[in-house]
């Protein structure tokens, strides 16, 4: 008997957990993951490009904004290198 009231203990949190995603999607306040178009314009930083260097030190291009950043990244920690504007090249055809 009291294996099935941690059943339904298990199962009135998991409806629980449903109903609050199915709301806050409905709100607009939950995106699922990869969802494109809109939500990728809105983006503010995002890598463009790394070079490994060695296993534990790397080169790591990252666009943020209107500007591109070249940060170092080492066992020391991670270094700005390089500031500039952004001038995005034409991407080629797929």
């Amino acid at each position: 008997m009291d294996w099935i009231r941690q059943l339904l203990g298990v199962a009135a949190v998991i409806s629980l957990l449903l109903v609050s995603l199915a709301w806050l999607r409905r709100r607009g306040l939950l995106r699922p993951a990869g969802h494109g178009g809109r939500a990728r314009k809105l983006r503010q930083l995002e890598p463009v490009d790394r070079l490994a260097l060695t296993p534990q030190h790397s080169l790591h291009l990252v666009r943020m904004g209107g500007r591109v950043l070249l940060v170092g990244r080492s066992p020391a920690g991670i270094t700005l290198l390089e500031s500039a504007e952004w001038q995005p090249e034409e991407e080629p055809p797929r």
